[in-house]
C-alpha cells in the first residue's frame, strides 16, 4: 500500500498513462510495467537485505527511518511525465519495460524499496509486495488515470502517501530506540 500510494503521480505513473494513451494497448502496457518493476524492484530489495545484515540493526533502524521521513516530504513534490522514446520499432512491451526500469532507477518507489527490504530483511517479500504496489498504482493510470485525477485531487493522495512514509519512519525510530 505504501509503494502504491508513493507512486501516485509519480513520473512512473504519468509515464503509464502516457504510454497507454500512445499505444491503446493497456494490458501490454501493465506487462512492461510488471517485467520492468519485478526485475528493478527485486535488486533494490535485494540491496536492503544486504546492507540489513551489514549494518548494525539500531543504526539501520535509524537510517531506514531518516530515508522514510526524507521520502514522505519526497513525495510533496510532483513529478513531470517522462518523454517517451521515439523508436516505435521496439512496440509497446519492450519499449514500456524498458522505459520502466530506467525511469525506475533512483526514484523514490525503489528507493523505498531497498529500506523495505532492509527492515523486512525478505527480498521476496518485498519484491511482491512493491511490485503489486507498483501495478495497483499504474494499472489506474493506464486503464482509469483521466477518471482518477478528476475525482481525487493529486494533493490529497501525495499527503496520504507522506502520512504513510511518515507512519513508517515512527516505526523504524520506536524499533531503532526499542533495543537502546
Amino acid at each position: 500500500m505504501l509503494v502504491a500510494l508513493a507512486e501516485m503521480g509519480d513520473k512512473t505513473q504519468l509515464l503509464a498513462l502516457t504510454l497507454a494513451s500512445r499505444y491503446r494497448r493497456p494490458w501490454t502496457v501493465l506487462a512492461g510495467v510488471l517485467v520492468a518493476t519485478l526485475a528493478n524492484h527485486a535488486l533494490a530489495a535485494s540491496v536492503g537485505v544486504g546492507l540489513a545484515r551489514a549494518i548494525p540493526p539500531r543504526a539501520l533502524a535509524a537510517g531506514v527511518a531518516l530515508g522514510f521521513f526524507g521520502f514522505g516530504v519526497w513525495t510533496l513534490i510532483p513529478d513531470r511525465p517522462a518523454e517517451p522514446g521515439t523508436r516505435e520499432r521496439w512496440g509497446p512491451f519492450v519499449t514500456t519495460t524498458l522505459l520502466f526500469f530506467v525511469v525506475e532507477m533512483g526514484d523514490k518507489t525503489q528507493l523505498a524499496t531497498v529500506a523495505l527490504g532492509a527492515r523486512f530483511h525478505s527480498t521476496v517479500l518485498v519484491t511482491v509486495g512493491t511490485t503489486l504496489g507498483m501495478l495497483a498504482a499504474n494499472g489506474l493510470a493506464v486503464f482509469g488515470g483521466a477518471a482518477l485525477a478528476a475525482r481525487v485531487p493529486m494533493h490529497y493522495l501525495r499527503w496520504s502517501a507522506a502520512a504513510l512514509f511518515w507512519l513508517f519512519g515512527v516505526l523504524a525510530l520506536a524499533s531503532a530506540f526499542r533495543g537502546a
